[in-house]
């Protein structure tokens, strides 16, 4: 195909221009009726694009002209067999895998750490989660990869499991062993499905992690925002082989996507997908170049540690342009580090925890960005690092129980609820996602008995000044749980 083709945005770019009179939806009428507001803060050209399904533009649902070429463009640059364009973000790709391929009572396997979009398609589903471990980085104390042998023993004992669903990168860019994963599930006829929201780059630069797709997974979700140049809140989806079932797929995506779907999302997609078909190789290699320039940077101060996972490495192997830096042999968590790098230099970094910063590094970056975040970690020793008293409390990683939950997420979620204070929460069965954001890694699931070592490990993040969401009591006085009441016998 003509990966230098955009038939989606050409098509947008003629309605854009056409003079007509808009008896249609939105209700700013191609920018004729926005405010001042709009105009100071996005200008006017945008909404000229801002257009419903219009005859030109095709229908993301019954795709046959304009967004199916692009959708098909899309496929191939990515190397899937079909690809869907997402305006809902991966979040809503997540929860339509798991509902084509689970129903109510069928097992999906998953890691316990799973983003919290995974939660909410069993919530939907009413499929009952059979979680898994990840491995664990003694040395960087945090969870990575999940391994094929524990991938291998969970398919023993559920053999009768719908899928398997991985997330692979992990937020500081750890991959799993995708393709001898896949080697498993293929043998047992069972659905991969990879949540790649941190990866849609890999297809694109040969020092880069091989691409679940290439792997040889069944079902691959992208964020196409959080490291190309869409527009936030796009994203795709990509199946490949006959195990996945495409007009249930397609169904799930209409139950989980807007009925008005944005076409300045649509059409950033792809832009994205153009750039990186056309012009990938050398983006890609500019981003690997400045990754690495800061990663020896900073690498070599006095007591910081710097996580640059590897292509080709023993172990945490993965995305070289994710970096992540040990900050607490600086008497600092991750979360004071931020404020100050963020407040004092101008520096913000992706994803703050008890211990360490993650930082993208990505196509938008410059070399100014590199010389900057080196700066910022150069003063952020120079004024701490003599001064470092002592390190900042342990994260209770092994509050992510695996053991089976008293109940599915759907079943707590529908269940009656009561309110009780935290000192009465443990054994009880939670009835809530409580989840730090970012990363939106559950700690506490709908279903799964609450643990005294969940309530200390939320309680020291939020201690250290981390964001608690999806609970209806973010300062965690108070936890919901089912009642009991509400269980049959």
């Amino acid at each position: 195909m003509d990966q230098s083709a955009t038939p989606l945005i050409s098509a947008l770019k003629h309605c854009a221009a056409r003079h007509n009179a808009a008896f249609y939806t939105p209700g700013h009428k191609r920018g004729q009726g926005i405010s001042s507001q709009h105009r100071d803060l996005f200008g006017t050209q945008v909404f000229r694009a801002d257009l419903p399904e219009l005859p030109e533009l095709d229908n993301l649902f019954a795709p046959e002209g304009v967004i199916r070429q692009a959708q098909d463009l899309a496929a191939e640059a990515f190397g899937a067999e079909r690809t869907w364009f997402l305006a809902n973000g991966s979040t809503c790709g997540i929860e339509a895998a798991i509902l084509a391929t689970c129903g109510p009572g069928d097992r999906l396997i998953l890691p316990r750490n799973v983003h919290s979009s995974a939660i909410s398609g069993l919530t939907l589903s009413g499929a009952t989660p059979i979680y898994v471990g990840s491995d664990y980085s003694e040395a960087w104390d945090m969870p990575v990869g999940v391994s094929p042998q524990t991938i291998e023993r969970a398919i023993a004992q559920h053999p009768t499991a719908k899928a398997v669903l991985l997330v692979s990168p992990t937020y500081q860019g750890i991959c799993s062993d995708i393709k001898a994963i896949a080697r498993l599930t293929q043998a047992h006829n069972i659905p991969l499905i990879i949540d790649e929201a941190h990866g849609p780059h890999f297809a694109f630069h040969p020092d880069l992690p091989t691409s679940a797709l290439a792997a040889g997974a069944d079902l691959v979700v992208q964020s196409a925002h959080k490291v190309l140049s869409a527009f936030t809140q796009s994203a795709l989806l990509h199946v490949q082989g006959d195990r996945i079932n495409r007009n249930r797929l397609s169904q799930s995506l209409q139950l989980t996507q807007s009925t008005s779907p944005s076409y300045l999302l649509l059409g950033s997609l792809e832009a994205a997908r153009h750039q990186m078909a056309t012009n990938g190789l050398s983006l890609m290699q500019k981003t690997i170049e400045l990754s690495d320039r800061a990663a020896q940077a900073i690498g070599q101060l006095p007591k910081l540690k710097v996580l640059q996972p590897q292509k080709d490495a023993s172990e945490l192997m993965g995305d070289r342009t994710r970096l992540t830096v040990d900050v607490s042999p600086l008497g600092l968590t991750g979360f004071e580090a931020d404020e100050i790098l963020h407040g004092k230099f101008n520096v913000t970094a992706e994803l703050p925890t008890l211990k360490h910063l993650t930082f993208i590094i990505s196509l938008g970056n410059t070399l100014a960005d590199i010389n900057q975040l080196i700066h910022s970690f150069q003063q952020l020793c120079q004024h701490h690092s003599s001064t470092a008293q002592s390190a900042p409390p342990k994260a209770h990683h092994s509050s992510f129980t695996t053991h089976p939950a008293p109940l599915t997420p759907r079943q707590a979620f529908f269940a009656r609820k009561r309110s009780v204070p935290i000192d009465q929460a443990p054994r009880k069965i939670c009835a809530e996602t409580i989840c730090p954001y970012p990363p939106g890694i559950p700690a506490l699931l709908p279903g799964e008995l609450i643990t005294e070592r969940a309530i200390a490990h939320l309680q020291t993040l939020l201690s250290a000044g981390a964001m608690l969401t999806g609970c209806q009591d973010s300062q965690l006085k108070t936890i919901l749980v089912v009642d009991p009441s509400s269980l049959t016998p």
